[in-house]
C-alpha cells in the first residue's frame, strides 16, 4: 500500500463524503502553517482514514512542508521503538545537534548506541519535540502517523509527550486510528475528527463512481452489506460485478462489513495460483521491512510471480517492494492461511533476520508451539534489551511470550513474574495481575510467588487501586518477614506509601500493626539496614504517636551514608515530621543523584514532595516549577498520582496568590482524578487549595465548605497528616460565614482525634486557629502561644498569617503601637511571596493604625505566566533558549516564543535586559519593608 500521501491526485480528487474531513485536515497545512496544530483521524476500517490523510500530506509537500510519515504495523507493534525508528530515520543526521542528554536518550531508544544510557521516556519525548522543532526552523513539518493502533507503545508515548507540548512551532501532527477511541497516549483531550459511515446519498455516488456499479436489487444488496464503509462498498460492487449470484446469498448471512470484506479478501487469495499465495503469505507474514531483508538474502519474491494478485488488487508492487491495499487485506490473507505455512513463512524470514535479534526471536516465537526453551531464551533476551530502552510494553509483551513457550514450570513461573515487574510502569494493573495469577498457577516456590504478590500489589497501588493494594502488600509483607525480610520492607514501604495517598485511619492503624508484627519477629542483631524503610513507615502511619522518637532517629539516619532509595525515604520522612530544612536537603541531594539520563522517571513522587516543601519554606517560584517538571514526568511515564499531585501544588500557589480561577482549573482537575477513599491526600490538598481562592474572593460561605470537607463528620481527618494544615483556614472561614460555633466544634472534635506530639508547625496552626475562634478577650493567650518560638518562622506564610491575625487583634485591643511592627512584618512576607489578598489585608490594618503605606510597584513578574516566570529567570541568568527548553522539557521555539512575549510585559526589548528586571523584582519588598520601618 502506498505511504501516506503517495496516493495519485486521481484517487485523492475521488474522496467522497468527506468534505468536512478534507476542510479541516487542508487547514491545517495550506496555507503554510506558522504555529502547531494535532488532529486525530478516528474510525473503524475502511472508513478513508488514509486517503485523508494522504491528502494531507500532498498538500503539505505541494506547499513545501517535509512530510515524515510513519505507518504503524502489526508485526512491529511489539518491537520497542519500532515506529519511532521508522519516523525518524530520514532525519536521523539532525539528531546529532540535539542537547547531550535528549541525544543519548534517543540513540539508546532507538537502538543505535552499543551501550546505550539507561531508559529515560521523558528525555527521549523532548528529544522528539526539539528534533521536530529543530527541523521546522528549516521549513514546516507534517508528520503523518497512519494505522496508529498498530505503533508500539512507547512510540506513541514519545509522539504523545512532543504533541501536548508543541506550541509555536511549525509543526503539525496528523494521526489515524482504527476504533472509536484514540489510541493510547492520545487520550488526553487532542481534537479529533471521527469518520462515521457515509450518508445514503454519499454512498450512492461512491457506487456511481466505480467501473462497473451495481443495480437493481444488487445494489440495494451492497448498500446493506456496506452500511456506509467505503472500502465495504467499493469491494462488494467488485464482487457483485464478478458474481451477480453473491448479493442474493448475503441476504441470508448478514455479518459487520469488516468480516464481509475478509470473507471476500480470503477468497480471491484462494483463488490465486500456489506460488502466488505463497509469495503473498511471506509478504503478509513480513509486514514491510523484513521482506526486504528477505529478498536481499535470496528470500524474497520476484514481481512476476506476485502480478495476479497485484491484478486483483490485493497489492501493489514498485521499486520499493510490496505494499498491501489496506491493512484489512494483510490481516485476511495471513489468518486464511493453515498455521503450518504461517510458521513455515516466518521461519524463512527469522533465517534472513539473523543480525536482527529482536525480530528474529518475535518471528521464530510466532512460527513454535511450545513448548521452545531455544525460542524462549532469545525472547527473554529481547526482553531484557527492550527495558533498556525504556521499552516497558514490549519488554512485557516479550517475557510474557517466552514464558508460554517455557519448557520447566519454573522457568515460566520466573518469566511471567520479570514480565509482570516490567508491566508494571506502564500502569495495565489487570494485565499484571493477569501474569501473576498466571506465575502462582504454575509455582510452588515460597519466593517466586511472593514476589509475584508484591508485582501484583504495587500494579494496584501505580494504577490508582489502593484500597485493594494495601492488603495485598501487606500480607506479602507479613509472610515475607522471616525468610526474606528484605522483600517484606519493601513491601510494608510500598504499602506506607498507599497510607502516604489515603491517609484513612484504618490503613494506618493496619500498616501500624503489620510494622509492629515484624518487628516482633526480627532478630536480634543491627537494625541499620531496615532504618529508612522503618523510619518512612512510621513517618505515614503515626507521625505523632512517637513524634521526639521519630525525630531523633531521623537526625540520627540522615547523617549516615545512604544509597539513593533511602535518601528518598528518608528525605520524604524528614517532609512528614515537618523537619523542612533537612528535608529539602535530603531530596534536592537525591535529586542531584538522578540527574543523569535514565533515572528521572523514578523522581515524580519526590519531585512533589519538593513542590511542597517550597510552598511551605516560602519558595513559591521554585514549587511551581517543581510541579511543571512532575507534570512533565508523570506524562512520560503514565503517573496518575504524581499528575493530581503537581496540579494541586499549582493550585496552592494560585490561591495563595489569589489567581482564584488557575487555582480552581487546578484544583478540579486534580480532583476528578483522585477517589477520596484511595486519595485523601489530592483530595485533601485541593479542597484546601479551592477554600483559601475562595477566601481571597471574599466568597467566604464556599470557602468554609470545601475547607469543612477536610474533616469528616464526627471531626476524624480526611488524610491523617494534611487535613490538620488546614486547621487555621477553616477557622478563618467558619468566623468570616458566621459559623463560628460550627466551626469551633470541627475544631475540638478534630484534635480530639490527633494523638500525639504535634510538630512546631502543626502547634502553631493550632494556635492560630484557636485564637481565631476564640473569645477576643481570651484571643492573646493563644496568639502568644503560636509566637512564642523562633521555629515557626521556618513556614514563613503561616507565620505571616499569624501575625496579621494577631496584629489585627492588638488593633482592635488599641493596642497600636504593638499592632505596627507585628503587621509590618506580616506585610513584608506577603509581598516577597506575591500573596496579594493577604498583602491588602496588612496594608489597610496599617494604614488603619495611622501608618502611611506606600503604594507598591506591581512587580512586572506577576504578569508572567509561572511558565514565562520560570523561562525569564532562567534567560536571566544567561541560559540560551536550547539550554533551557533542555531542561524544561520544551523546544526551543516555544521558548523563544514565550520570552518574545514576556518583553512587552516586563516593558524591555530584548534579553539583555532581563537580568535588572530579576534585580528589581528581588530588592523591591526589602525596599518596601525598609519603608515601612
Amino acid at each position: 500500500m502506498p505511504g501516506p500521501g503517495e496516493l495519485s491526485s486521481p484517487q485523492l480528487e475521488r474522496i467522497i463524503g468527506r468534505d468536512a474531513g478534507l476542510v479541516r485536515l487542508r487547514a491545517l497545512v495550506d496555507p503554510v502553517p506558522q504555529a502547531s496544530g494535532v488532529l486525530l483521524v478516528i474510525g473503524e476500517a475502511g472508513m478513508g482514514k488514509s486517503l485523508l490523510l494522504a491528502d494531507a500530506a500532498e498538500r503539505a509537500r505541494a506547499v513545501g512542508t517535509r512530510v515524515l510519515p510513519v505507518t504503524g504495523r502489526e508485526s512491529e507493534s511489539k518491537l520497542a521503538f519500532a515506529g519511532l525508528h521508522q519516523l525518524l530515520r530520514p532525519v536521523l543526521s539532525y539528531a546529532a545537534g540535539l542537547p547531550g542528554r535528549q541525544a543519548l536518550a534517543l540513540r539508546g531508544a532507538l537502538g543505535l548506541d552499543a551501550n546505550p544510557a539507561a531508559a529515560d521516556p521523558l528525555l527521549t519525548g523532548a528529544a522528539v519535540l526539539t528534533l521536530l522543532s529543530d527541523l521546522s526552523e528549516r521549513s514546516p513539518v507534517l508528520v503523518v502517523a497512519d494505522d496508529a493502533h498498530w505503533l508500539d507503545r512507547s512510540s506513541l508515548d514519545a509522539l504523545a509527550f512532543a504533541a501536548s507540548r508543541l506550541d509555536a512551532e511549525r509543526v503539525v501532527l496528523v494521526l489515524g486510528a482504527r476504533g472509536q477511541a484514540p489510541p493510547p497516549g492520545f487520550d488526553r483531550g487532542f481534537p479529533e475528527l471521527r469518520l462515521d459511515p457515509l450518508s445514503a446519498a454519499d454512498a450512492g455516488r461512491l457506487l456511481d463512481e466505480q467501473p462497473r456499479p451495481p443495480r437493481g436489487r444488487a445494489r440495494t444488496q451492497v448498500l446493506a452489506q456496506g452500511a456506509g464503509n467505503p472500502m465495504a462498498l467499493i469491494e462488494l460492487a467488485k464482487v457483485v460485478a464478478e458474481d451477480p449470484a453473491a448479493s442474493r446469498r448475503w441476504a441470508a448471512e448478514p455479518v459487520p462489513p469488516t468480516d464481509r470484506l475478509r470473507a471476500v479478501i480470503s477468497s480471491r487469495f484462494a483463488a490465486l495460483p500456489e506460488q502466488a499465495r505463497a509469495a503473498l503469505l511471506l509478504a503478509a507474514v513480513a509486514d514491510g521491512p523484513d521482506l526486504g531483508a528477505a529478498a536481499r538474502r535470496g528470500g524474497g519474491s520476484d514481481a512476476q510471480i506476485l502480478a495476479p494478485a497485484e491484478q486483483l488488487g490485493l497489492i501493489k508492487v514498485d521499486r520499493d517492494g510490496v505494499h498491501f491495499s489496506h491493512p484489512l487485506v494483510r490481516s485476511a490473507i495471513y489468518h486464511s492461511a493453515p498455521f503450518a505455512q504461517r510458521a513455515a513463512a516466518h521461519r524463512q524470514l527469522a533465517e534472513a533476520l539473523y543480525d536482527q535479534p529482536d525480530r528474529r526471536a518475535w518471528h521464530l516465537a510466532a512460527a513454535a508451539l511450545p513448548p521452545d526453551e531455544e525460542v524462549a531464551a532469545l525472547l527473554e533476551a529481547t526482553a531484557t534489551q527492550a527495558q533498556r530502552r525504556g521499552g516497558a510494553a514490549a519488554a512485557s509483551l516479550a517475557m510474557e511470550r517466552a514464558a508460554e513457550l517455557s519448557l520447566d514450570p519454573e522457568d515460566q513461573a520466573r518469566r511471567l513474574v520479570a514480565a509482570a515487574s516490567a508491566a508494571v510502569p506502564t500502569g495495565q494493573a489487570d494485565w499484571v495481575q493477569d501474569l501473576t495469577a498466571r506465575a502462582l498457577a504454575v509455582t510452588a516456590d515460597p519466593g517466586l510467588r511472593l514476589a509475584a504478590r508484591h508485582d501484583a500489589g504495587w500494579a494496584l497501588a501505580y494504577s490508582g487501586r489502593r484500597t485493594a493494594a494495601l492488603p495485598a502488600l501487606i500480607s506479602v509483607a507479613e509472610e515475607a518477614s522471616r525468610d526474606q525480610p528484605a522483600l517484606a520492607w519493601d513491601a510494608l514501604s510500598d504499602a506506607a506509601i498507599v497510607v502516604y495517598h489515603s491517609g484513612a485511619p484504618a490503613s494506618c492503624l493496619a500498616v501500624s500493626r503489620a510494622l509492629g508484627g515484624m518487628e516482633s519477629q526480627e532478630s536480634p542483631g543491627p537494625r541499620a539496614g531496615a532504618g529508612s524503610h522503618r523510619l518512612w513507615i512510621q513517618a505515614c502511619a503515626d507521625p505523632f504517636g512517637s513524634r521526639r522518637e521519630l525525630v531523633a532517629s531521623l537526625h540520627e539516619i540522615s547523617r549516615s551514608p545512604l544509597d539513593e532509595p533511602a535518601l528518598w525515604r528518608v528525605g520524604s520522612a524528614a517532609w512528614l515530621l515537618d523537619e523542612s530544612e533537612l528535608a529539602i536537603t535530603l531530596l534536592q541531594d537525591a535529586m542531584q543523584r538522578i540527574r543523569a539520563p535514565g533515572s528521572r522517571g523514578t523522581s515524580g513522587p519526590g519531585l512533589t514532595a519538593l513542590g511542597w516543601l517550597y510552598i511551605d519554606t516560602g519558595r513559591w517560584d521554585e514549587a511551581q516549577e517543581a510541579a511543571a517538571e512532575a507534570a512533565s514526568l508523570a506524562e512520560a511515564n503514565q503517573m496518575e498520582l504524581v499528575a493530581a499531585a503537581a496540579d494541586a501544588i499549582a493550585a496552592t500557589v494560585f490561591a495563595f496568590r489569589a489567581d482564584s480561577s488557575a487555582a480552581r482549573k487546578h484544583a478540579d482537575r486534580a480532583l476528578a482524578t483522585a477517589d477520596q477513599a484511595d486519595s485523601g491526600l489530592i483530595a485533601v490538598r485541593a479542597r484546601r487549595a479551592l477554600g483559601i481562592a475562595a477566601l481571597a474572593d471574599g466568597s467566604h460561605l464556599l470557602a468554609f465548605g470545601q475547607l469543612r470537607q477536610l474533616f469528616s463528620e464526627d471531626g476524624a481527618p480526611v488524610h491523617n497528616i494534611f487535613s490538620y494544615l488546614g486547621l487555621a483556614d477553616l477557622a478563618a472561614a467558619a468566623v468570616r460565614a458566621d459559623r463560628r460555633m460550627e466551626g469551633q466544634e470541627v475544631l475540638e472534635r478534630a484534635l480530639g482525634h490527633l494523638e500525639g506530639t504535634a510538630s512546631p508547625r502543626l502547634e502553631q496552626v493550632i494556635a492560630r486557629a484557636r485564637a481565631i475562634l476564640a473569645d477576643p478577650a481570651k484571643a492573646g493567650a493563644h496568639f502568644d502561644r503560636g509566637l512564642c518560638g523562633p521555629a515557626g518562622d521556618q513556614w514563613p506564610f503561616e507565620r505571616a498569617q499569624l501575625r496579621l491575625d494577631y496584629g489585627e487583634w492588638l488593633r482592635r485591643r488599641r493596642r497600636i503601637n504593638d499592632a505596627k511592627p507585628v503587621l509590618t512584618e506580616a506585610l513584608a512576607t506577603f509581598r516577597r511571596l506575591g500573596a496579594r489578598s493577604w498583602a491588602r489585608r496588612a496594608e489597610a490594618e496599617l494604614r488603619a493604625c495611622g501608618v502611611a503605606v506606600p503604594g507598591t510597584e506591581r512587580d512586572a513578574l506577576e504578569e508572567l505566566t509561572p511558565q514565562q516566570r520560570q523561562i525569564v529567570r532562567l534567560a536571566s541568568d544567561g541560559l540560551t533558549n536550547r539550554e533551557i527548553g533542555d531542561r524544561l522539557f520544551l523546544s526551543p521555539r516555544t521558548v523563544g516564543s514565550h520570552l518574545y512575549r514576556s518583553y512587552p510585559k516586563l516593558g524591555i526589548a530584548d534579553r539583555h535586559q532581563l537580568r535588572d528586571v530579576i534585580g528589581r523584582a528581588s530588592t523591591s519588598d526589602l525596599a518596601d519593608n525598609e519603608t515601612l520601618t
